[in-house]
């Protein structure tokens, strides 16, 4: 499904951003939908599959509960964990927002910074972490 979405995506010639926009969520989630890792409700599942001028079983499975499993072992350590589980549902969404944003590259910890601050909320406190790494184009040769 997630390669289907994308196709569609590219030869219709839109971003993430419109696609979202049709669902009525924000880019993030919905590329995340999109790639298999999370799900939509039926009226924004019908809403992209109709944008992208996709068949109704893919808005069925737009709308199926995910299985979010990771590839490899990892730390047991809770925060160490809960990063890893993050970059394992978000990361493909990170990557493709990443792409259509900056271009065929990566981001680097070469001049990397991180910043991590606590913000009161009253349904409880957020962390949130800001990574920040020097963009690295691949070229062509």
């Amino acid at each position: 499904m997630s390669e289907e979405n994308k196709t569609a995506k590219t030869k219709k010639s839109v971003s993430w951003r419109q696609i979202a926009e049709q669902a009525s969520m924000s880019p993030e989630f919905a590329v995340s939908a999109c790639l298999g890792m999370n799900h939509m409700d039926k009226e924004d599942a019908g809403a992209a599959v109709n944008y992208l001028d996709l068949s109704a079983d893919v808005s069925i499975a737009l709308q199926q509960f995910p299985n979010k499993k990771l590839e490899q072992t990892v730390s047991t350590d809770p925060v160490i964990y809960r990063l890893f589980e993050m970059v394992g549902v978000y990361g493909k969404t990170i990557k493709e927002l990443m792409h259509e944003k900056c271009g065929d590259g990566i981001m680097s910890a070469i001049h990397f910074r991180m910043n991590l601050s606590r913000k009161e909320n009253e349904n409880g406190d957020r962390a949130r972490l800001d990574l920040s790494g020097k963009l690295l184009p691949y070229r062509s040769w």
